[in-house]
């Protein structure tokens, strides 16, 4: 029974924790914050499984991890020169029509990833693409040539993506 009451306390304190941290931070997760949210998990469950005798321990241990990317987001927004520290910065991996190999190199993206991004989002031929920006939560922006409709093209000289 003592493990239903450890259970309990921990669900409303991650309700709470959730509510604090709020829905920007959590709908929209980094690695980083997805490995923060995986460890907070395994100090739950230690937590409640009474793998850690003391449900102040997972209590506070959680705490920390919450108020560190609640300050991380503070200072991210309080000041800009450490948004791309903290945050990271988009990189620009197509531009007029070319893969940027040097810049998917450095962030170790595969052409067949991009080429796979590019068919999701409707392109059939790069050449269709004025550019495409790696977001610092790792989706691929897409921004079709004028002309070139949605992201398809009639032209049949240009090699197909993929």
């Amino acid at each position: 029974m003592e493990i239903v009451f450890r259970a309990l306390v921990m669900f409303g304190f991650l309700w709470l924790i959730t509510r604090t941290v709020g829905r920007a931070t959590l709908g929209e997760l980094s690695t980083f914050e997805l490995l923060l949210y995986v460890t907070m998990g395994d100090l739950i469950q230690q937590a409640v499984t009474q793998q850690d005798y003391s449900v102040t321990s997972g209590i506070l241990a959680v705490s920390v991890f919450a108020l560190l990317t609640i300050g991380l987001g503070w200072i991210q927004r309080r000041y800009r020169r450490a948004r791309p520290i903290v945050h990271g910065v988009p990189y620009v991996v197509v531009e007029n029509g070319e893969p940027v190999l040097e810049t998917m190199r450095m962030e170790r993206l595969a052409i067949d990833d991009l080429i796979a991004a590019a068919r999701q989002e409707g392109f059939e031929k790069f050449a269709d693409i004025k550019l495409a920006v790696m977001e610092t939560n790792g989706r691929i922006s897409f921004f079709a040539r004028a002309g070139s409709g949605s992201g398809k093209s009639g032209a049949e000289d240009q090699p197909p993506v993929g």
